[in-house]
C-alpha cells in the first residue's frame, strides 16, 4: 500500500513497484483514513508510508493502521531526516525508514527487507541517529509520542482545534499536551518553543532566526 498524499509521487512509485515480478501495489490512499479503509479492504503486506500528509501525520497514520493490523510492515519514505522524526517513526512501529533523495533501487530493496522484518534505514537516517545518540537534547527522548505529535502540529501552525480533530482527543487534552511539554522543554513562551522545534528538524525557519 502506498500512503502520500501527493498523487504524482504515488504513480510514480506504482510504476517502479509494479515493474517487479515478485512485488504488486493493491492500494493507493492520500491521507490518515483513507490508508485505515485500504488496510481493512485489500489486507497489504508492506505500507510505504509518507510523514507529511493532510490532516494527522503519517506518525499517527502508522498508529492508527497498525492498530488494525499489528503484523503490517511500515517502511518510511520522506523528505525529514531528523532524528526526532526517525524516533518518533520508529516507536510508532515503523521498520524501516529511508529519504526520498534514496536509489530507486533501494527503495525496491528496502521493501523486501522490512517485508521479511529486517530493519532498513538510507545512510543518512542512520547517519542522523548516530548523531542524536550523542545528543542529551533530542526531543525524542524528553517527550511522549503524543506531546512529540501535539507539539509537531501546533510549531507547524495547526489551531489547537484542528489539532484535536486530527488526533482524536479534546481541546483541553492539547492544551494540557503543549503545556507539559512548555514545561519539559523550558519553553517560555511559543516563540520559545517554534525556535526550539526549528533547532530540532520539526519545522523550517531562516538560518538568520535560528542565531
Amino acid at each position: 500500500m502506498l500512503l502520500d498524499d501527493h498523487a504524482i509521487v504515488r504513480s510514480g512509485y506504482r510504476r517502479l513497484i509494479d515493474a517487479e515480478p515478485d512485488l504488486e501495489v493493491v492500494a493507493e490512499a492520500a491521507d490518515a483514513d483513507e490508508a485505515y479503509a485500504a488496510v481493512k479492504r485489500c489486507e497489504p503486506d508492506v505500507a510505504v508510508v509518507d510523514l507529511s500528509l493532510r490532516g494527522a501525520s503519517g506518525i499517527e497514520a502508522i498508529r492508527r493502521i497498525l492498530a488494525r493490523k499489528p503484523e503490517l510492515r511500515i517502511l518510511v519514505v520522506s523528505m525529514h531526516d531528523s532524528a526526532n522524526l526517525v524516533s518518533q517513526a520508529f516507536q510508532a512501529g515503523a521498520t524501516g525508514y529511508l529519504t526520498k533523495c534514496s536509489d530507486p533501487g533501494q527503495m525496491i530493496e528496502a521493501i523486501r527487507g522490512v517485508s521479511a522484518g529486517r530493519r532498513v534505514m538510507s545512510p543518512e537516517v542512520s547517519h542522523a541517529l548516530a548523531c542524536a545518540a550523542l545528543d542529551s537534547g533530542d526531543l525524542s527522548r524528553q517527550l511522549t509520542p503524543r506531546e512529540f505529535e501535539v507539539l509537531r502540529l501546533a510549531v507547524r501552525g495547526e489551531s489547537t482545534a484542528s489539532i484535536a480533530a486530527h488526533m482524536h482527543l479534546s481541546q483541553k487534552t492539547v492544551l494540557n499536551y503543549l503545556s507539559a511539554v512548555r514545561q519539559k522543554l523550558n519553553a517560555e513562551n511559543d516563540f520559545s518553543l517554534l525556535h526550539l522545534a526549528a533547532r530540532h528538524g520539526l519545522v523550517d525557519m531562516p538560518a538568520s532566526a535560528l542565531n
